[in-house]
């Protein structure tokens, strides 16, 4: 246990990343659609914020529609914890929601036990970390990383800006620029997320500490040839975007292989064919190029590389392309005493943990610009996320959670 007197109520937290999950859910798929700024995301954050106020809690909205419910002193800095509560299209339920839920069960806690803390304790569930407009807007608001004119350009990819997204829901995008935290208002920012990968289960160990973040270079490419008959246009006379699309695609190995690392990551993961039709050779395609590596030396070089070979490859199927730089996240080294702080309250506990870097980007890389900052990972079954069979075994979520406790009962009583 991680105090005498302040335990977690595992089948109350249950009940509260049911409550979370109860918001865009397809029951045909069984996957989660809270698309941030969507319909369902905006309803999960109100139910949110209103289970926060029933707790006590002081709730407030900022500029970004981050969601903040402050438990402890009114002034002064404050520890924040929580992670996201929007999803991928068809995402799993534990991605975002099980951090954000983990992190007011640990204020719950606290107030059942009696603990009044001197530094007060934030729990937050920040906006629009999934990257739909690229980036992850909430914590990179908070931490003063957004300019007015990424706001102004941002869109999603069918084209729907962040400003005409955030105005549908009544919000004005212009207070954006107001989220920004103070460093001295803020002491340390702590995440618990499910790993998304298949190592802490592969090693039998229930707990991971990263002590690094990739970056991440997200690139929209497009290419234009000719749309034109399938039957009728002899192969050696095409302007094929497909064609050009799949060569791309199939340098992606040896590229990395020269020039990349263990820790490289290189994925197209959306594309877009004009006219999509089975007769007529697409004249254009729209994809997404997504570049991770915990070394953004290394990542530079990938991304530049990829550059040249889209280039290529237009040249050799008479194509022409454009690269839009979407959003560029660098890797980030977390906070080493608060890792460390973790893994000494992991050893109270009788824990076993591993120190691992996280592969995938989280609030917690962005947090760290402003205040130190740490991530827990419990294990993904079979190593899977972003999609419905994601999951993660109670007792791996217990003991997450019990770390948590005790590490904020540490630097907050």
């Amino acid at each position: 246990m991680p105090s005498a007197t302040a335990h977690i109520d595992l089948s109350r937290l249950q009940a509260l990343l049911a409550g979370v999950n109860g918001f865009g859910r397809n029951p045909r798929t069984r996957g989660f659609n809270r698309i941030g700024f969507s319909e369902a995301d905006m309803a999960v954050r109100d139910w949110f914020a209103d289970a926060m106020a029933a707790d006590g809690l002081a709730v407030r909205r900022d500029g970004a529609a981050n969601i903040f419910g402050r438990f402890g002193p009114a002034d002064g800095p404050a520890i924040i914890t929580g992670s996201h509560l929007d999803t991928v299209p068809e995402g799993g339920a534990f991605d975002g929601a099980l951090g954000a839920c983990v992190a007011l069960e640990c204020v719950r806690a606290m107030r059942d036990a009696g603990l009044s803390p001197t530094t007060a304790i934030e729990v937050v569930a920040t906006a629009e970390e999934e990257g739909r407009f690229g980036g992850m807007l909430g914590s990179q608001a908070i931490a003063g990383q957004v300019t007015q004119q990424w706001i102004d350009q941002a869109r999603d990819a069918d084209g729907v800006t962040l400003v005409a997204a955030m105005r549908a829901h009544g919000l004005d995008p212009c207070e954006i620029m107001n989220a920004a935290r103070a460093p001295s208002s803020v002491r340390a920012f702590l995440e618990l997320h499910i790993e998304q990968g298949p190592v802490l289960e592969a090693a039998g160990i229930p707990i991971g500490i990263a002590d690094s973040v990739s970056g991440i270079s997200h690139l929209f490419v497009r290419l234009d040839g000719t749309a034109n008959h399938s039957g009728t246009t002899p192969m050696d006379m095409r302007a094929d975007a497909f064609a050009g699309l799949a060569e791309v695609a199939g340098a992606i190995p040896a590229v990395i292989d020269e020039i990349g690392g263990e820790q490289s990551r290189i994925t197209i993961g959306k594309v877009d064919l004009t006219p999509n039709a089975p007769h007529t050779i697409p004249g254009t395609a729209e994809f997404s190029v997504i570049i991770r590596d915990i070394s953004e030396a290394i990542m530079r070089r990938l991304t530049d590389r990829l550059r040249s070979e889209i280039a290529a490859v237009a040249a050799r199927h008479n194509l022409t392309s454009a690269i839009e730089d979407k959003s560029w996240l660098p890797p980030v080294a977390l906070d080493r005493e608060l890792a460390s702080l973790l893994a000494g309250e992991a050893a109270k506990q009788g824990i076993a943990v591993r120190s691992m870097p996280s592969g995938a980007g989280h609030d917690a890389q962005t947090m760290q610009a402003l205040c130190p900052s740490a991530l827990i990972f419990v294990p993904s079954k079979g190593g899977i996320s972003h999609a419905p069979d994601e999951a993660t075994a109670w007792p791996d979520i217990e003991k997450g959670a019990n770390l948590l406790l005790g590490t904020l009962v540490s630097l907050a009583v």
